[in-house]
């Protein structure tokens, strides 16, 4: 056999050119662009939105279009800078809200105390269960939980409306603060049972200062939903100055069809405001995790 016939034959590369002369795709990159461009239309069924209620909250003419204002203007924020439109609103929907949140954060904590700690059989029964009830519609109970308020005079309170948000939101604050509490190891506990302490001063003293990013989500999330609902304060709530920001925003739509849409834009960039600023505040805490590190020593 001669030298040249036991050279390789000789491979050519492929040519990153199609027939046609165009670009040649792999799978994989097709799939990746074609990700790219559904993250994009979701992106800007987010944005629109926004952009709308930043520029109608400028716009003397403003309409249900997104296009910037010819003559950019305040007079819709300083029509609604009021106490009776705007500050007495939102007072209403910081006690509310905030009174409510604090409620349902320490009964989650107080019920998913012995869900994590305690092995029984009737666990995971009971957290279904409790699962199911975040499945309700509130339109489905709020005929008799209207009911139950006149007969034990609860209507038209803040207090009583303030129970009925923490009870509404404390299903999924439940199974969110047992998750939590599962990350912290039994051994602390164990370690304050030796010193003396009893299941109460080692949940407080603890476990709970161990679940900071635990708490604050549960926090933020059942702050969120509360300061969103409309329809339970609507129910409960008769006088319009216990009104909270969420139901008096109903009063920028008219009779007729009618709807002052700068005015509307303005208040909503003042109502999402509170919870912003909650979350810039707090963010810090979310991004860590549990401060265990040398609290188990081997």
């Amino acid at each position: 056999m001669s030298a040249l016939s036991a050279r390789p034959a000789r491979t050519w590369p492929r040519s990153a050119k199609s027939r046609t002369g165009g670009p040649r795709w792999s799978p994989r990159l097709r799939r990746r662009l074609a990700a790219d461009a559904a993250l994009l239309v979701v992106a800007a069924a987010f944005l629109l939105p926004l952009a709308w209620l930043v520029l109608a909250s400028i716009d003397n003419d403003a309409t249900l279009r997104v296009s910037a204002p010819d003559s950019p203007t305040m007079e819709h924020f300083s029509a609604v800078w009021t106490d009776e439109i705007t500050f007495t609103p939102m007072l209403n929907s910081l006690l509310l809200c905030g009174g409510a949140t604090i409620l349902t954060v320490a009964c989650a904590a107080l019920a998913a105390y012995p869900l994590s700690r305690f092995r029984s059989r009737v666990v995971r029964p009971y957290l279904l269960t409790v699962l199911f009830t975040t499945c309700l519609p509130i339109t489905a109970i709020m005929v008799p939980v209207y009911g139950l308020f006149v007969q034990v005079d609860l209507i038209d309170t803040m207090s009583g409306t303030a129970l009925f948000l923490a009870a509404s939101q404390l299903p999924f604050a439940i199974w969110l603060m047992k998750n939590f509490m599962d990350g912290v190891p039994v051994i602390l506990e164990e370690a304050a049972w030796t010193d003396g302490a009893s299941w109460l001063q080692s949940l407080i003293r603890v476990i709970l200062p161990l679940m900071g990013p635990g708490i604050t989500v549960v926090m933020i999330y059942s702050f969120i939903m509360m300061w969103g609902n409309f329809f339970i304060p609507f129910m409960l709530l008769l006088s319009p100055e216990q009104l909270p920001a969420s139901v008096s925003i109903f009063t920028f739509f008219g009779n007729h069809g009618q709807v002052v849409y700068g005015q509307l834009a303005a208040f909503s960039i003042l109502y999402s405001t509170p919870v912003l600023l909650l979350y810039v505040l707090i963010s810090r805490r979310l991004g860590g995790g549990f401060a265990l590190g040398g609290a188990v020593k081997g």
